[in-house]
């Protein structure tokens, strides 16, 4: 089972996330975006896992999840790696706080401890809006970063759970499936 452990958002948001990039759908329409309903923070990829692990990684979900309250998470435009001038992958940023980067932390710790391999990079929280595919035209490029930094998407929300996702290749793209939930606190 391909794995991976996130943050999902609220169907709202996810529709305002979608109506406010819009316009670099329309400037590169063969990009790999991501559908709205599939837009989400990726707290871990995990990759192909076998199955028995879904119990492990639940209980594990579980306990993160007792550890911590609800965590703040702002989103705060448009940007992509490795950087706009030769976009790979196109995101919405998230701004770096202090509360999300232990969730992730513990997320990256009890992972380890179940024998999965530890990211190497620093974590660097957006979500993930597109994906190009290495075809696009220059002008198209230099078009999709000139209307992503008009881009002024702002948006305040809070973490609320972990889920673990199952992600299924299809030719159409991903589909995701949640397999587990982990609530965090509340007063």
């Amino acid at each position: 089972m391909r794995l991976f452990l996130a943050v999902e958002l609220e169907p709202e948001l996810r529709r305002l996330l979608h109506e406010a990039t819009v316009p670099l759908r329309a400037l590169v329409p063969g990009a790999g975006w991501v559908a709205e309903d599939r837009l989400h923070l990726t707290l871990k990829f995990l990759g192909e896992q076998p199955d028995t692990l879904v119990p492990q990684l639940t209980a594990a979900m579980n306990e993160i999840a007792e550890r911590h309250w609800p965590v703040p998470m702002r989103l705060r435009g448009v940007g992509a790696f490795p950087n706009l001038r030769r976009p790979r992958v196109v995101w919405v940023g998230i701004e770096p706080a202090p509360k999300l980067e232990l969730l992730q932390h513990d997320v990256e710790e009890r992972c380890a401890a179940l024998g999965l391999e530890v990211e190497g990079k620093p974590f660097r929280p957006h979500l993930t809006i597109g994906r190009l595919r290495g075809t696009e035209k220059r002008e198209s490029l230099r078009e999709l970063a000139r209307t992503a930094r008009g881009i002024r998407f702002r948006a305040d929300t809070d973490v609320l759970a972990i889920a673990l996702m199952h992600s299924k290749l299809t030719p159409s793209g991903p589909r995701y499936e949640r397999l587990a939930e982990a609530r965090l606190r509340s007063a």
